[in-house]
């Protein structure tokens, strides 16, 4: 009778119910979810949805995982989760009743840089926040929190209780660079030069900022940065404080090939035996140049996130790469992330592919001269732009695309139909993502293969009833890769794919361009996916 009795107990502890706010719609809606609820058909309050709420209210200690709730959903807003494993006992924080839940936190060592690695809505940001003690851990109790003594004993035995102890008694202080630079010129005004010296307390501004190339703009104005340079400055501000806990939020976005090791080797040469470095970064590439060792966050985006126990650098990347904990046995994505090498077409291949010339160009832009070396490309054949900022990459699409005209030329470009996604995206459109799918790409967004091919594999499914203006970063890039690949074209150019995605998003991004390269001619410009 026990056993069951605590089998009972275990089960009703591992389930979760999220309630998606942006979705949930009551006055909208005929109340499926409480309606069609066997508990509530019981007679016990499973759901509730009074007059004044704007959203409804799911009990998890009575819910039973039967999942119809789900189903019944008009706007698909409830997840019912069963937790792979008892994660109660090892709950950090939760933001309210059917919203996000945080289990553990990552364990930053001095002297040492911790790498985080995850998808997006995952939980990185909330765990720099509570690490940074910008936020106080609830452990779970968003309606009675706990206080610093019972947050203490809650970690007792572990080196997170040594690292929250010192933040309260030392009065640790942390420096964090933000996730979304592009949003730092709203917020300071000045040039980029005052700026740097009104925060320097380290005596090494000159040398930072040799290090990440900023000596030659010192006299700019924030707001007519690019995104790169933003991003150079946003870390320098963070380099040149004396603080105890240094925070990169995404240090490489923006940034070319080359900068990102710059970055990298100046986020490294802030190490020093009493102070605390963590990098969350979705580029493995610069994680693994980065990083001493490596936790990783592991969950459903939106929902709850994990985090595994520090790993070495290389396990640690196979571990996220392979998407098995072993340590915990547990699987957490269904197929692992696999690079594989591209194969060459053959002759008889070749020669049934039609080929496009475009001339020799010109371009001067103020002091800026680009010159294009006459070339082809091919049917199905994927092209790769790789160069460091500044250098014409987007001024050499923009002319291809008709977009931009040459000052000089050995000839007319190829008469082709052409689709663009810009790097920057500034989204106009007021209305729905349904909406803007539907006025542009009318007859692509409800074809099947379409739907097979893009739609699915980017979950735009998942974002398809929210407003434009409300996406974040990786949002905006998938419904923008969605809009340009859904027109019918010869050529798609692609400037930044990446940008804003995860490291399992940028591979999907590359699937989905491989898949459809097959169709028709593609033509991609990036720096790094």
């Amino acid at each position: 009778m026990s056993r069951r009795k605590g089998q009972e107990e275990t089960d009703k502890l591992t389930r979760i119910a999220i309630v998606n706010a942006d979705k949930c719609k009551p006055k909208r809606c005929r109340q499926e979810c409480k309606k069609s609820c066997p508990v509530v058909r019981m007679g016990k309050l499973c759901i509730e949805v009074l007059p004044n709420s704007k959203i409804a209210s799911i009990s998890e200690e009575l819910c039973i995982g039967c999942g119809i709730c789900v189903k019944k959903c008009p706007f698909e807003a409830i997840t019912i989760i069963n937790l792979p494993s008892n994660l109660e006992k090892d709950t950090t924080h939760r933001y309210g009743k059917n919203s996000f839940k945080l289990h553990r936190l990552p364990i930053p060592r001095p002297g040492e840089v911790l790498g985080l690695v995850g998808t997006n809505g995952i939980g990185k940001s909330t765990a720099l926040k509570i690490l940074a003690g910008k936020q106080k851990p609830n452990l779970g109790r968003y309606m009675d929190p706990p206080d610093w003594t019972e947050i203490l004993s809650h970690f007792r035995g572990s080196e997170l209780q040594n690292y929250f102890t010192k933040i309260l008694e030392d009065d640790l202080k942390a420096l964090i660079k933000p996730q979304y630079v592009d949003q730092i010129p709203k917020a300071v005004k000045g040039t980029v030069g005052q700026l740097l010296a009104r925060k320097c307390e380290m005596d090494n501004e000159e040398e930072i900022c040799k290090m990440l190339d900023l000596s030659h703009i010192k006299e700019r104005e924030i707001g007519a940065l690019s995104g790169g340079e933003l991003q150079r400055f946003a870390c320098a501000m963070v380099c040149i404080q004396n603080g105890d806990i240094f925070m990169f939020d995404e240090p490489s976005s923006y940034l070319d090939v080359k900068q990102r090791l710059n970055a990298a080797l100046t986020i490294r040469s802030l190490i020093h035996p009493d102070k605390f470095i963590i990098v969350v970064e979705h580029d493995l590439s610069v994680l693994d140049y980065l990083s001493d060792f490596i936790c990783c966050l592991y969950g459903v985006p939106g929902a709850y996130g994990v985090v595994t126990m520090p790993f070495s650098v290389r396990e640690g990347i196979n571990i996220f790469l392979d998407g098995f904990v072993p340590t915990e046995n547990l699987r957490f994505r269904d197929e692992s992330l696999v690079f594989k090498v591209a194969e060459s077409a053959t002759e008889e291949e070749i020669k049934r592919m039609n080929h496009y010339e475009y001339p020799g160009m010109t371009k001067t832009m103020g002091n800026f001269r680009l010159e294009v070396v006459k070339g082809q490309f091919s049917d199905s054949e994927i092209l790769v732009l790789l160069g460091e900022n500044g250098t014409g990459k987007t001024t050499f699409i923009r002319m291809l695309a008709g977009n931009l005209e040459a000052d000089s030329g050995s000839g007319d470009l190829p008469q082709l139909h052409i689709s663009y996604k810009p790097q920057k995206i500034s989204p106009k459109s007021q209305g729905l993502v349904r909406q803007l799918l539907h006025e542009k790409i009318r007859d692509a967004y409800i074809h099947p293969q379409f739907i097979t091919d893009v739609m699915k594999p980017l979950k735009i499914e998942d974002i398809i009833d929210q407003e434009v203006q409300n996406l974040s970063g990786g949002e905006l890039q998938r419904v923008a890769m969605t809009l340009c690949l859904g027109k019918p074209a010869d050529v798609y150019l692609i400037d930044e794919p990446s940008a804003y995605l995860d490291s399992e998003q940028r591979l999907v991004a590359a699937k989905v361009i491989k898949r459809l390269c097959f169709i028709s001619t593609r033509y991609v410009a990036m720096r790094m996916f």
